[in-house]
């Protein structure tokens, strides 16, 4: 039986999340290596990520060595992979999911997130994050903040900002998050945030079997309803489009929404259905904003972006 090479990114959240694949993998008696692949959005940390074109700017690299059969397997924050994924390469799995919210760490205090007339500034690089805060707190500032999430952690000591947006997820799993830090219950995540996928090479059935039994089925389908939302209105990570899908008894949840960049705009949606005939309601629910003025958002993105 040969050894699994699993490709990851050198940040210390994605070694930890390939450690996790790895450890999953010896559970079943399967073995694994590590291989370490530097991605293009870890060489660049000042370009803003929705200048850069986003999707796939942490995955296209690590596709290439997978295709090139220098990893067989490559581990990802699902969140940062295209709703497309690249010819050749295959979903083998997802793991259970982590906390889907986003946090606000803050400097000092949160006294400015009830006061109307506050001037904060406030730190992101994620377009989504910028949206929904602005639509919140149209008088705040947004500061570009780039970088794994110790460098994005230390930049927020080093600055004057009133505080930065984290997803949850990742500074918990590596038990960075700061005691001043809250949950923004009113912010949609992005889609898939929070969860871990393993892709390997599509015509490589013998690792996909073995990965595939790591697969967490809600998880799976929850994902799949907020990136069929996603690509159904046409986003990418450089879109401010929002989704979260939840099992709940024996339905299924999905809230999602789309701001315009500047906040001042915002369509959402809420749709339920029964587990089993779940499979589509992002598909439909995407399909129903289009016919809203909330496709004016996205031609306007679009049409920024020519």
């Amino acid at each position: 039986m040969g050894i699994i090479k699993i490709g990851t990114r050198e940040s210390q959240l994605a070694v930890w999340q390939a450690t996790l694949v790895q450890t999953l993998l010896s559970k079943q008696h399967i073995q694994s290596e590590l291989k370490y692949i530097k991605s293009d959005g870890d060489i660049d940390l000042v370009t803003p990520l929705y200048a850069l074109g986003v999707q796939g700017v942490f995955t296209k690299t690590l596709d290439a060595a997978l295709l090139s059969n220098k990893i067989d397997i490559a581990v990802h924050s699902m969140k940062d992979v295209p709703t497309q994924l690249a010819k050749g390469i295959l979903q083998a799995a997802v793991l259970p999911r982590a906390s889907y919210q986003d946090i606000l760490v803050f400097k000092k205090n949160t006294d400015f997130l009830s006061d109307p007339q506050s001037n904060a500034v406030i730190a992101t690089s994620s377009i989504r994050r910028k949206a929904q805060w602005l639509h919140r707190y149209p008088n705040h500032t947004i500061e570009n903040l780039r970088g794994n999430v110790n460098t994005r952690l230390q930049k927020v000591a080093d600055n004057e900002w009133h505080g930065a947006i984290f997803a949850a997820a990742g500074l918990e799993r590596i038990a960075l998050r700061p005691e001043q830090s809250i949950h923004l219950d009113w912010m949609l995540p992005a889609p898939a945030q929070g969860a871990i996928v393993i892709v390997c090479r599509e015509k490589d059935t013998e690792t996909y079997q073995k990965i595939n039994q790591l697969n967490d089925f809600d998880t799976d389908l929850c994902t799949k309803i907020e990136r069929d939302f996603l690509q159904t209105l046409m986003g990418g990570c450089s879109t401010p489009i929002s989704a979260l899908a939840t099992v709940e008894r024996d339905e299924v949840y999905l809230k999602g929404n789309i701001t315009s960049p500047d906040g001042k705009l915002q369509f959402s949606i809420e749709k339920k259905k029964p587990l089993a005939h779940a499979a589509t309601i992002g598909l439909e629910a995407g399909a129903e904003l289009l016919q809203t003025d909330a496709k004016k958002i996205i031609e306007s993105i679009h049409h920024a972006k020519q």
